[in-house]
């Protein structure tokens, strides 16, 4: 019993009372190679020197917690809970790691208490919690009250959470990297219709370092007037202006900072800001990838 004590609920659920009496084709000592990692593990971002500190823990101890795994043809197993663990103990040279091998008649219900497990014993960025809230009531169709009560957490804190997947995905990507805080992403939200002030805003966050509640006072002017004078016209061979917007969004999307395209008859330049020495680096290496 006392074995179970660090155990989040979610995991606890799933274990045998003793793993020894669960059988051998329940609980053993399995190949690392066979086991596959979870394409819809709701975690994308990995904590290097966490995962460094676990990998020395296991070189030095073991894994003390199965892995909970699925069976899957060729005798391999498909990764329902435990990747964390499972990364780490590769890093430590482990050829074998124990698991838990769920019952395919009850998968769904296995994979539904896995994911709990995620989000209560695992720092998942707000973007990646979102996911799995999101994920819990898709695919299991909970209600958000149901979803709370699984996780305990509030109901408001489930739909705030939630509201963090209407951001454009480059803001998704900011939160989820860290560029941006949580609390900037919900005042943003406010304005997230306007999509050219969303990006002059994102930029003075991360450019001037604003804070959260400076960024609620910046949202809470009005836009700048419109000059409501007519465009001037094209030049010859000058590409339309609703294209150079298209692509220009394209690229910001892609590029995660403002892109501009400035025109002068059929020549032009393309503008890519950046924020920092960082971020200068971050776009080289982008393009240097690509090339």
């Amino acid at each position: 019993m006392s074995s179970k004590k660090g155990l989040g609920r979610g995991v606890e659920a799933l274990l045998p009372e003793n793993p020894g009496d669960a059988g051998e084709e329940k609980f053993f000592f399995c190949d690392i190679d066979k086991i596959e990692p979870n394409p819809r593990q709701p975690r994308k971002h990995f904590d290097e020197d966490k995962l460094q500190r676990l990998a020395d823990s296991i070189a030095e101890k073991g894994v003390i917690q199965p892995l909970l795994v699925s069976r899957k043809k060729g005798n391999r197993y498909n990764l329902i809970a435990g990747e964390r663990r499972l990364r780490a103990a590769r890093m430590s040279g482990l050829e074998e790691v124990p698991v838990v091998v769920m019952d395919s008649d009850s998968e769904g219900k296995n994979l539904e208490l896995a994911l709990i497990e995620n989000i209560q014993r695992h720092d998942l960025n707000p973007i990646e919690e979102a996911m799995a809230y999101s994920r819990l009531i898709n695919d299991f169709e909970l209600t958000q009250e149901q979803v709370a009560q699984k996780v305990g957490r509030k109901r408001s804190t489930i739909t705030n959470t939630l509201r963090l997947l209407n951001l454009p995905d480059y803001l998704q990507d900011d939160v989820a990297g860290g560029l941006i805080s949580e609390g900037h992403a919900r005042v943003l939200l406010r304005i997230v219709d306007d999509e050219q002030r969303v990006q002059e805003i994102r930029g003075r966050i991360i450019r001037e370092e604003l804070s959260v509640r400076e960024t609620e006072r910046l949202c809470r002017k009005p836009p700048a007037a419109r000059q409501r004078t007519a465009a001037p016209k094209a030049l010859p061979d000058e590409l339309p202006a609703t294209y150079c917007r298209s692509i220009a969004n394209q690229l910001t999307n892609h590029l995660h900072t403002k892109v501009r395209i400035v025109q002068n008859g059929n020549r032009g330049k393309l503008e890519i800001e950046y924020y920092s020495s960082d971020d200068l680096d971050r776009l080289v290496s982008l393009f240097i990838q690509q090339s």
